[in-house]
């Protein structure tokens, strides 16, 4: 046998050889001597029985037993012995088996060049096979580019894409909900539905839960001040030196009763809490300032806990000012949330408060238990803990941590959990008083140590039997995220009709962004028109100012599409965006969006040119030049802009100018491109109102076919 078959046989084996001068380990030495015997042998065999006529098999088999047994001088009865480098040939040839059937079983060929596959990741080999090119090929064609690879070696699908698109070939992934169905593991399907089976069969057994409370609205609207006013006055077993708060959630006692209250950084963790499933609120607070109204934040918080279902009591807040308008109040709720006061005949409950002096606080809370005794708030309090995650960190001393709600049964020092993508053994359990603690129940806010890793805020937490039946969880959950890349989680304009069509989704969610409120009105009228009997559009929220990262979850939370006009979206937002999956659409002109509306609720959303957000600057100096207008001289900041490149021009968050540049300089000579961090002079088309401290964003228009989902 020549090196280079015996180099090619090794790899086949999964032993790694670089050339004919590399040394084998002792075990590898002795496996190529037993696949080498076993050849020989077997070859030996077949040439006898080739030659041996069938008459004398059994006469010579018989004497090559006599002739075995004649060598044993032992009376111990004689086993047939077998080379143990045999069997280690004889388990690898079934593992090639295996995966040589595996790619066939994995893949679907439609046409030469497309291979549709039901697997997330597969070994080098497999891939190979599969695209049908030769290993060696693969590998020393990756060598020479200086890539090292091994045919064992495992890679996701991004990755087995690249390679097989070298080769000519497309890979794409079959079925992506098989997939998720396939790695769902009975064990986490068993968890989810544990409480929900309990709930329907064991009513009886339900007992009240303390609610929980989240405080929401504008800022400077006294949230924090009537937090502090009951966490000083009512936290249950205070301490006498005064109140230290661990964690972010405590709890309260009125009048025999307990009230648990989430410390939130505002109604954008709320929103997040929301999106990621998790549901640990049961009550909202509404803080609305008498002497202020109705805010924008207000607003927002309001559709937040809207979009949540969540029953909403009122406080208006700061009563004790002298120019405090309870009436006037009420009235913009009533005009602007359409929350209708108890006082005037509505059902929304409002209580007049200063929480500053403690005014009017106890008949919140009296309100808040008022409330929760008409929702029912139950929960199962035997058996296995189920929480929410609130919030988490990693503590340099005792590591990873996080502050938990228990929604049923009760949690112990030393039980199992799950949370998302980690688990854990509960080591030790703090109140938010910081006190140890041996168990906790349903409400109870806990602090718990013993996590392998900072789990995800605002996940679910589930206590199980074992350490091995959390690990398998999850490493199910692992998978199940891996596969929910490949597949989208919220709905854009040109799915919308699709899902009509299947019976999937009756009505458009839309949050829109302006430049103003007479815009807003005009938006919301206009595609209020566009409603008809089988199709509702349902406007989740609208405002005026730069698209934020509130409003992409908020959108997340809602499956919402956001359409912003003449507006700008930060970077952060893109990033969020692009994280959560939501579209953001931008229009110049009311007429366009409108129309894109129309064609999604009809189906007929043709391709369309797509904007290509390229770089950004910002205007250092202007100079005005006799007869040719305003040069902005101008530092790019992010990326590069381009002599047919389009402009934006925003001042104070508003856009003020989209269109085209008239000339681009480099010192005092034309340029075709500059990059950041250079600096260039241009002169914008027909554009003169120009001043130092204006934002630029530079976009070029590409055609993009049936590809929409742009964000600018």
């Amino acid at each position: 046998m020549s090196s280079k078959d015996l180099i090619s046989e090794l790899e086949d084996l999964g032993v790694t050889v670089k050339n004919h001068m590399s040394v084998l380990e002792e075990d590898d030495e002795k496996l190529i001597m037993d696949l080498m015997t076993e050849n020989e042998e077997k070859s030996d065999k077949l040439s006898k029985k080739t030659k041996m006529p069938k008459s004398d098999k059994k006469e010579n088999t018989v004497k090559a037993e006599e002739k075995d047994e004649g060598f044993k001088k032992s009376n111990k009865p004689v086993k047939k012995m077998e080379p143990q480098g045999e069997r280690k040939v004889e388990k690898i040839e079934e593992k090639k088996v295996e995966k040589k059937e595996k790619p066939k079983e994995a893949a679907v060929v439609h046409d030469e060049n497309t291979i549709f596959i039901n697997v997330l990741s597969m070994t080098l080999r497999e891939l190979a096979e599969t695209i049908k090119v030769p290993i060696n090929k693969i590998i020393q064609e990756s060598f020479v580019k200086g890539q090292i690879l091994n045919p064992n070696q495992r890679m996701e699908f991004e990755e087995c894409a690249e390679f097989a698109e070298k080769y000519g070939k497309k890979l794409e992934i079959e079925d992506t909900g098989d997939i998720l169905d396939e790695k769902e593991d009975d064990l986490e399907k068993h968890l989810k539905e544990y409480y929900e089976k309990i709930y329907s069969e064991k009513k009886s057994e339900l007992i009240n839960r303390p609610p929980v409370v989240t405080v929401m609205g504008h800022v400077d609207h006294g949230k924090t001040t009537l937090l502090d006013f009951i966490r000083s006055a009512r936290v249950a077993d205070s301490e006498a030196g005064g109140i230290t708060q661990a964690i972010g959630a405590y709890q309260v006692k009125t009048k025999g009763r307990y009230i648990t209250f989430i410390d939130t950084p505002g109604h954008e963790a709320f929103t997040e809490m929301r999106a990621r499933g998790a549901q640990a609120t049961d009550l909202v607070i509404l803080v609305v300032a008498a002497d202020d109204g109705v805010m924008p934040q207000t607003e927002e918080a309001y559709n937040h806990a809207k979009e949540a279902k969540v029953p909403i009591i009122v406080a208006i807040n700061k009563i004790d000012k002298p120019n405090a308008n309870i009436d006037h109040t009420m009235q913009q709720l009533s005009s602007k949330l359409q929350l209708l006061p108890e006082e005037w005949g509505g059902d929304t409950v409002t209580v007049p408060i200063s929480a500053k002096k403690g005014t009017g606080v106890d008949d919140l809370l009296d309100m808040v238990i008022l409330a929760a005794d008409m929702e029912e708030i139950r929960c199962y309090p035997k058996g296995r803990a189920r929480g929410v995650i609130v919030e988490s960190e990693l503590d340099p001393k005792v590591g990873p941590t996080a502050t938990c709600i228990i929604k049923d049964g009760t949690l112990r020092i030393g039980q199992y959990f799950v949370s998302g993508n980690t688990w854990g053994k509960v080591k030790a359990l703090n109140d938010s008083n910081g006190k140890r603690i041996k168990e906790a129940g349903p409400s109870d806010p806990v602090k718990i140590l013993g996590f392998n890793n900072v789990p995800d805020s605002h996940s679910i937490l589930y206590v199980v039997e074992s350490a091995a039946t959390a690990r398998q969880v999850v490493e199910k959950v692992q998978e199940r995220e891996k596969a929910n890349l490949l597949k989208r989680k919220h709905i854009s304009l040109e799915e919308f009709y699709d899902m009509v069509k299947e019976g999937e989704r009756q009505t458009l969610k839309i949050l829109i962004k302006a430049d103003s409120y007479g815009t807003v009105e005009a938006l919301r009228n206009a595609l209020g028109k566009l409603q008809t009997e089988e199709i509702t559009i349902e406007i989740v929220h609208s405002g005026i100012g730069a698209i934020t990262s509130t409003d992409v979850l908020l959108a997340a939370a809602s499956d919402a599409v956001v359409l912003g006009f003449k507006v700008k979206v930060d970077q952060k937002s893109k990033q969020e965006a692009d994280k959560e999956d939501v579209q953001i659409r931008s229009y110049d002109i009311i007429f366009d969006m409108i129309e894109d509306v129309k064609k999604a609720l009809q189906g007929m959303l043709a391709p369309e040119q797509v904007a290509q957000t390229v770089g950004h600057g910002e205007v250092l100096q202007v100079f005005k030049v006799r007869k040719v207008g305003s040069i902005a001289g101008i530092l790019l900041t992010e990326g590069f802009v381009e002599k047919h490149s389009k402009a934006k021009v925003y001042r104070n968050g508003i856009e003020i100018f989209n269109g085209s540049l008239e000339s681009l300089k480099r010192f005092q000579s034309d340029a075709a491109k500059v990059e950041a961090p250079k600096e260039c002079g241009i002169k914008f088309e027909n554009f003169n109102d120009i001043t130092e401290g204006d934002e630029l964003e530079f976009y070029n228009i590409n055609e993009v076919e049936r590809e929409l989902e742009f964000r600018s």
